[in-house]
């Protein structure tokens, strides 16, 4: 049985030559009406061209969706990723995972405002993103149309699409002619580059990569020291400032770029079965984890702390495999979030050639006692013999194992 013909389709569109090509092969393919939504979650990129080339595609102006997502970006899926202090295969922060989500939810938002029976993205056939939108989408809209162009389409090379777009008068801007020397994904959490120069993992990445931060080698010789303040698990101001989630990561992200914070190598496991060579760059997510673990010191007890990390590597996976509207990470979100009512308080931070130090913690909610930990005798009553019966019930049972060995 033949699928229905797509009618309208909305298509994540970010105006570059790749997506550009992709509108006009919707047109030309599915003879369908399309959509165009452009994200701005930070990606320092002027949008305003992306409008342009959407109506010199024949797109109708009220057809074109520019949606400014930086605040819902990082108040609501930035910073309940870091209450969990969310790290992946131990130091990938999720830069581009975190993003997916919220795309594909304005995404549908969209399609079912514009009455669409379809909706599009530009993900290849190898990475980990076209799985992300896709079950993201399907889990706001479980009947809804997918069209992935990597997966259908008859191009073989990349002369054949420039090809295709010098056919359609498609403008091609001169850097695009040759192939890219490595591609870049980007929001106001991170930048990552994959590919090309960087597909061998024994070479050292070249310097002109980086993008969001010096290097630490060029970073000032003096440290940069700055407090932040939190209130339940979220950032809230820094040097007393209170500041909007969007513009409080701003700040993190120039303090880091300034010191030289965030640089990441990595060599990561795909969902999709492969394994990829990355660079990324997240200075305020790297700040924010740390000064996050430091105000989390003080206000969280022994338990709580341990059963978060026992739960954060499979919060992390879940998120990077695109699970992030599935009912359990609902569930662990419901958890974390419980554990940071009383997280609240100030952390000092110094930042200092590519390291991050937190040099100081306080809240009103602290459980750190220095009456209890002074090494003199404090107002707080603890008997010292109390811990030989803890010792001797915790030894227990190695006791028990060490005289069936020796009876052995």
């Amino acid at each position: 049985m033949s699928e229905k013909p797509v009618k309208k389709v909305v298509l994540a569109y970010s105006g570059g030559l790749d997506t550009s090509i992709i509108l006009k092969w919707l047109q030309d393919t599915y003879h369908c009406e399309v959509v165009t939504f452009t994200a701005d979650l930070g990606q320092g990129e002027e949008l305003a061209p992306a409008r342009e080339k959407a109506l010199m595609l024949g797109i109708k102006p009220e057809n074109i969706f520019i949606e400014d997502l930086r605040e819902e970006f990082v108040r609501d899926f930035v910073f309940p990723m870091f209450r969990a202090n969310t790290v992946y295969e131990g130091q990938y922060l999720l830069g581009t995972s975190i993003a997916r989500p919220l795309i594909a939810k304005t995404q549908i938002d969209i399609a079912r405002k514009t009455g669409a029976d379809a909706v599009c993205h530009g993900a290849t056939g190898k990475g980990n993103d076209q799985v992300r939108f896709e079950i993201g989408y399907y889990a706001l809209e479980p009947d809804i149309r997918i069209i992935a162009p990597w997966r259908e389409w008859d191009f073989k090379s990349r002369e054949a699409m420039l090809e295709y777009a010098e056919q359609n008068q498609i403008p091609i801007a001169k850097d695009k002619r040759g192939e890219a020397p490595f591609s870049v994904d980007a929001n106001l959490l991170h930048s990552s580059s994959e590919g090309k120069v960087l597909e061998d993992p024994a070479l050292e990445a070249p310097e002109f990569v980086h993008q969001r931060t010096i290097s630490p080698e060029d970073a000032p010789d003096k440290p940069t020291i700055f407090t932040m303040d939190f209130k339940k698990g979220d950032p809230v101001a820094i040097d007393g400032e209170r500041l909007s989630p969007a513009a409080l990561l701003t700040r993190l992200n120039q303090l880091g770029h300034d010191n030289g914070v965030g640089r990441l190598d990595l060599v990561e496991n795909r969902f999709v079965g492969m394994k990829s060579r990355g660079v990324y760059e997240t200075p305020g997510g790297t700040i924010l984890l740390a000064a996050h673990r430091g105000i989390e010191s003080i206000t969280l007890d022994r338990g709580s702390m341990h059963l978060k990390d026992e739960l954060m590597p499979r919060y992390a996976e879940l998120i990077y495999n695109g699970f992030w509207f599935a009912p359990e990470r609902e569930m662990l979100q419901a958890a974390i979030d419980l554990s940071q009512q009383m997280v609240t308080g100030q952390v000092r931070v110094k930042l200092y050639k590519g390291n991050v130090t937190v040099i100081g913690r306080t809240s009103p909610y602290s459980l750190y006692d220095q009456d209890l930990v002074t090494f003199e005798e404090g107002k707080v009553a603890y008997d010292h013999r109390d811990a030989a019966g803890f010792i001797r019930l915790n030894a227990l049972r190695l006791r028990v194992k060490a005289n069936r060995d020796r009876r052995g």
